[in-house]
């Protein structure tokens, strides 16, 4: 396995768990915070989309990302993250089915790339965070776990089984 084939099994494997984490949840269960001032997972999906856009086209602007809702990047930054207002969010398979394609153009983007390109450089506006390309992708999977942590809580919250 080389470089670009683990980081394509990192972002597949995140992938499968975000499906997996909310699969018993019905919609509105989307919507519980399992602690005030947490994020609920609505949210917490529709960051993980707008991350793996904004961590990619940062540094590689023609990735092919499908169009997002009108809105969907506020709502799902740091102003929607206090919003609970279900007419806000979309439903359970709406965002799956954005994930699922964000993700894929995620790895698309990736598999554009060689071994040696995951050693280059990213720019001053991401370097501190992803200091070369394979932090970069290494990142999207990254982000996605911290908030599936989170999503964690949520089942507890609501008497889900244990997934692991």
């Amino acid at each position: 396995m080389n470089g670009i084939q683990a980081l394509q099994s990192a972002l597949e494997t995140t992938k499968g768990y975000v499906g997996w984490y909310v699969g018993d949840f019905s919609d509105a269960d989307l919507l519980v915070r399992p602690v005030a001032n947490a994020n609920h997972a609505a949210w917490q999906i529709g960051n993980i989309i707008v991350g793996d856009i904004f961590l990619v086209q940062a540094e590689i602007p023609d990735a092919n990302f499908p169009e997002l809702p009108a809105g969907f990047m506020k709502q799902h930054g740091k102003e929607g993250s206090t919003d609970d207002d279900a007419s806000h969010f979309m439903s359970k398979a709406e965002y799956l089915k954005l994930f699922d394609a964000v993700r894929g153009a995620t790895i698309a983007a990736l598999l554009k790339l060689s071994d040696a390109d995951l050693d280059r450089p990213c720019s001053e506006k991401m370097k501190a965070f992803a200091p070369n390309f394979g932090k970069l992708f290494q990142a999207c999977s990254d982000h996605t776990l911290m908030h599936l942590g989170q999503v964690s809580c949520i089942r507890r919250k609501l008497g889900k089984p244990v997934l692991f």
